[in-house]
């Protein structure tokens, strides 16, 4: 009896580890399904605010409409990739898309920010630099949500790989790693400008 007693202990203990086990790869998961959708309002609305951008440029660029041209498609190309990638988040196919149209809508907008250097009165816009200041602080909220999923998305990896969750993790449906959401942005780190007195 006490034989019989101590086993369904052992039983009911390995149980609730599983169950344990189970939850917190769902945790980890929504979480960074959950970071994923911060970093999607900030695209969302950085595609938003491109569009005001253009417009606002064309009144001053008329002779740039191939760059204008290639700023839409780069956004509209994005777009895509992100409503892609919102619908699963988990799946490295779908990141490493959105992560290729944010490198070419980066590309675009650099190409973008070179010719507006040409335009001193678009520079001195009210407007555009309203919404070149807009710009900015989504990427800065970009790049601090792209962090937040990173992190989480590592935590939810390393937890999927450690033992014993790594035993079960396919069994639960937590085959596939999370991929990271990295963006190439063709800028090179500079040093650091000397000064001397």
């Amino acid at each position: 009896m006490i034989t019989t007693l101590i086993v369904l202990v052992v039983l009911a203990l390995l149980v609730f580890y599983v169950i344990g086990i189970y939850n917190k790869l769902v945790t980890l998961k929504n979480r960074f399904e959950n970071a994923f959708s911060q970093i999607a309002v900030q695209l969302k609305r950085r595609y938003d605010l491109i569009p005001n951008l253009v417009e606002t440029a064309k009144a001053y660029i008329t002779h740039e409409r191939d760059t204008l041209e290639a700023v839409v498609k780069a956004r509209n190309q994005a777009l895509q990739g992100l409503q892609a990638a919102s619908a699963n988040p988990g799946s490295p196919v779908a990141i490493a898309d959105l992560a290729n149209a944010e490198t070419l809508l980066g590309a675009a907008m650099s190409r973008l920010s070179v010719v507006m250097e040409a335009y001193p009165d678009l520079k001195a816009s009210q407007n555009m630099l309203q919404v070149s200041e807009e710009l900015t602080s989504t990427e800065n909220k970009i790049a601090f949500a792209r962090q937040a999923f990173n992190d989480a998305v590592t935590e939810f990896n390393t937890y999927k790989q450690t033992f014993p969750p790594v035993l079960l993790a396919n069994a639960f449906g937590f085959s596939e790693n999370a991929s990271l959401l990295e963006f190439d942005d063709h800028t090179e780190i500079q040093a650091a400008p000397k000064v001397q007195f």
